[in-house]
């Protein structure tokens, strides 16, 4: 399975969903993420403020910074090269670099009792 690694920008937490005032976006790629770990995708995420060292020893995330700056983060690689960059991936996108099969889920029933449904 491929090895997702996202480099956030400074976040006050590991995850950026903390404090007063949380980002719809982090929120819902928090979810993704937590979502996809849960179907086995290997997920590694750095945060800029709490790993500067995880930046700097990459060389494609050392030159990203060099290039762009700080304000283009967050950074995704998958297995080593650059995936995204400028925004977080969605769902969609996680689970086709994990290569996980989006299933639809089923809604639960609303009936049955015994072995025969309404």
């Amino acid at each position: 399975m491929p090895t997702i690694q996202i480099f956030d920008p400074a976040l006050c937490c590991s995850t950026g969903v903390c404090g007063v005032e949380v980002d719809q976006q982090l929120i819902d790629f928090s979810t993704a993420v937590d979502w996809a770990k849960q179907n086995n995708a290997t997920i590694e995420r750095f945060n800029l403020a709490q790993q500067p060292m995880a930046f700097a020893e990459n060389p494609i995330v050392k030159a990203f910074l060099e290039r762009s700056g700080a304000d283009a983060l967050p950074l995704i690689l998958v297995d080593g090269e650059v995936a995204l960059a400028g925004r977080y991936p969605n769902r969609t996108e996680l689970a086709r670099w994990a290569t996980i099969t989006e299933t639809e889920e089923k809604p639960a029933s609303a009936c049955c009792s015994g072995s025969s449904c309404c």
